[in-house]
């Protein structure tokens, strides 16, 4: 009988645990052998006992307690399933506290700027056209820290700024004469507004900004005029999954609009249709446009006579207090590069926003000329300068 059965020695070979610990583990009574010689206490196993050892071994390098480890040897897959999920929020919230303790810990050590920080020289002008770029889109949520600043992510090349509060992002570029390594620091918005106010400063006579960045601090120098900082001690998000593609692989619809024309027809009471979200009424604004048309603002009954056409989503739900139609765009909008349907008709492209977003997007990007740019009427909406195509605003679309 003992031929069918596994060694010990194989066991810890094959399973990735040491002979010690598959001998804690039996007495532990987590994993105990199918047999153990009375004579020579040799412990034997099976070999669906070397698939435990398995879980056993992955468990424990993800830090499961025992009680939870021997839990999961003898629980149903789901049940497993939940401990890891309780593992990984304990794991998160270890790392925050510990993020926090560094974040004191710096506090207390006085930093040799010489060696551990990393220093750049910005245009003053561009700088400040950044952090106006994406202060709109900075979250105010208590519940998400990580989201209450803007991150200033420096490279070879120079710092962008990003902020986002989940529901839009907001990015900003600036070229800078970098010297020492990428550094990736979030700085408070209070902090954010304190170096707005001076690189804006029309008492100050200087065209260049130089900054020296740590992960947990940041100091601005304007002509002798100086601001210090201390970083959030949190985590951003990693804003690169939802940044616009580029090239051969970029957005299949992008629109040039009057943005100055935009935004007149969302302050003046563009139509709009009601969506519920969270158990409250949203309005939301509708843009549509398609093969050789400008940019329209859609209201209840454009979005009614639309879903009879071929290719068009049931939009028989739309909300019953917008408004009526908007005029379309100016001529020159410009056209949408929309495809035609599967009957080779050209259906209108329509994606839904928040339109208070929308302005303050619109509102930072400046100017006349901007480009949007989306893949579907469920993708993220880009707003770009035609000018800057390191600044840019998303808008997570509401569906219709």
């Amino acid at each position: 009988m003992d031929r069918d059965l596994r060694s010990i020695g194989e066991v810890a070979r094959d399973s990735g645990l040491t002979v010690s610990a598959l001998r804690f583990y039996d007495a532990a009574g987590v994993l105990v052998p199918a047999r153990v010689d009375p004579v020579t206490g040799y412990r034997r196993y099976t070999d669906e006992q070397v698939a435990s050892a398995r879980l056993v071994a992955g468990l424990r390098r993800v830090g499961l307690p025992v009680a939870e480890i021997a839990q999961a040897v003898r629980a149903e897959p789901a049940v497993v399933h939940r401990l890891l999920d309780t593992q990984l929020r304990r794991l998160a919230d270890g790392l925050a506290d510990a993020r926090r303790e560094v974040s004191r810990i710096r506090a207390l050590v006085p930093l040799d700027e010489s060696t551990a920080a990393t220093r750049l020289t910005v245009d003053r002008a561009g700088l400040t056209a950044a952090v106006a770029a994406v202060r709109f889109a900075v979250g105010t949520d208590p519940d998400l820290p990580a989201l209450t600043g803007v991150l200033f992510d420096v490279t070879d090349t120079g710092v962008r700024l990003v902020a986002t509060d989940r529901h839009r992002l907001a990015v900003a570029t600036v070229h800078a004469a970098v010297d020492g390594p990428a550094v990736r620091t979030l700085l408070p918005l209070p902090a954010v507004d304190g170096l707005r106010r001076l690189v804006t400063d029309p008492d100050i006579d200087a065209h260049e900004v130089r900054l020296t960045v740590t992960a947990s601090r940041l100091h601005a120098d304007v002509a002798g005029r100086e601001l210090h900082a201390t970083a959030l001690p949190d985590d951003f998000p990693d804003y690169h999954v939802l940044l616009p593609r580029a090239g051969a692989h970029g957005p299949t619809h992008r629109i040039t609009v009057d943005g100055e024309w935009l935004a007149g027809a969302l302050r003046a009471g563009g139509p709009t249709l009601t969506r519920e979200y969270a158990g409250a009424a949203l309005p939301v604004t509708v843009l549509g446009w398609g093969s050789g048309d400008g940019l329209r603002l859609l209201g209840p009954d454009d979005l009614h006579h639309a879903a009879d056409l071929p290719g068009s989503p049931d939009l028989a739900d739309s909300g019953p207090d917008g408004r009526g139609p908007a005029d379309s765009g100016p001529a020159d909008s410009g056209p949408a590069d929309s495809g035609p349907d599967a009957d080779g008709e050209y259906a209108e492209l329509r994606v839904g926003v928040n339109g208070e977003y929308l302005l303050d997007a619109l509102d930072a990007a400046g100017g006349r000329r901007l480009v949007l740019e989306l893949d579907s009427p469920v993708t993220p909406l880009a707003i770009r300068r035609t000018d800057d195509e390191g600044a840019f605003s998303i808008l997570m679309p509401i569906r219709l």
